[in-house]
């Protein structure tokens, strides 16, 4: 793990990258540095053979309790026409395009409060862990804001629009469990439980057929933008690209033989 006083944290172990955001004195808002620190990171795992898998995470009692612009353009006291929307293109929505873009699996272990592109941040993952204590709350309507990020997109692909708009009009705190039953969030665990249960599943993730599950990704992220003959033909270059990769030929070689499978991430 690099160096504590580092705003993002970050070390790979066992084939899993593990990027912990690192301001618990402001419950981790985010900060334009740290948005691209985490896009470069999740851009070299999808590069590294030797990474597998991925975990976001955050240190003290919040995930990330949103955007914090105070060093980014957004701070500029004279704003013109164009501005607002480059600064979201270039921030949130780059950061949350790294995290659906990335071609390994992304483990979300949410700590505490997820507000805002902090909650965003969470959806966009491919799997979610919460803390029992862990919140999730669209702040924005509190602001007098439009939700960024993707949450517009994000939420009605998971939850439905009726209830994204409940959660987008009225910006009220939802817990661990009912983000679980709303289907926000894979499994809830005890907080001293959380770090365990990502590093099990992370690494299990990093034990596996790392380009089938990257093409598994990409075909279900898409599946709900694409019509039934887009998806199919989606399916099947995917089943061919994967088709070449060693992890294949040795997943149809341990079922013949009878024996577990060695993948190699390759």
């Amino acid at each position: 793990m690099e160096d504590a006083g580092e705003e993002v944290l970050h070390a790979v172990e066992n084939g899993v990258s593990w990027i912990t955001l690192n301001r618990p004195g402001v419950m981790n808002a985010v900060t334009w540095d740290q948005r691209e620190r985490i896009i470069a990171l999740l851009g070299e795992a999808s590069a590294d053979p030797d990474v597998r898998a991925v975990v976001l995470t955050a240190t003290g009692r919040g995930f990330c309790a949103g955007a914090d612009l105070r060093g980014g353009p957004a701070s500029r006291p004279e704003r013109v026409p164009g501005d607002v929307a480059r600064t979201i293109r270039l921030g949130a929505q780059r950061l949350i395009g790294a995290v659906l873009d990335c071609e390994k699996p992304v483990v979300a272990a949410v700590n505490g409060t997820a507000a805002g592109i902090g909650a965003h941040l969470a959806f966009a993952c491919d799997l979610v862990l919460a803390a029992e204590s862990a919140t999730f709350i669209e702040v924005f309507v509190r602001r007098g804001l439009v939700p960024d990020g993707g949450g517009a997109y994000l939420l009605p692909r998971l939850i439905g629009p009726r209830r994204a708009k409940e959660l987008m009009f009225f910006g009220d705190a939802v817990g661990a469990a009912e983000a679980r039953e709303m289907g926000l969030v894979n499994r809830v665990v005890a907080a001293e439980e959380l770090e365990k249960t990502a590093r099990e599943w992370a690494e299990r993730l990093a034990r596996g057929p790392t380009r089938a599950l990257a093409l598994t990704k990409q075909l279900v992220n898409a599946s709900l933008d694409s019509d039934r003959a887009t998806a199919f033909a989606a399916e099947a270059a995917a089943q061919e690209i994967n088709m070449t990769t060693r992890d294949a030929n040795e997943g149809v070689a341990s079922f013949v033989e009878r024996r577990a499978p060695r993948y190699e991430g390759r």
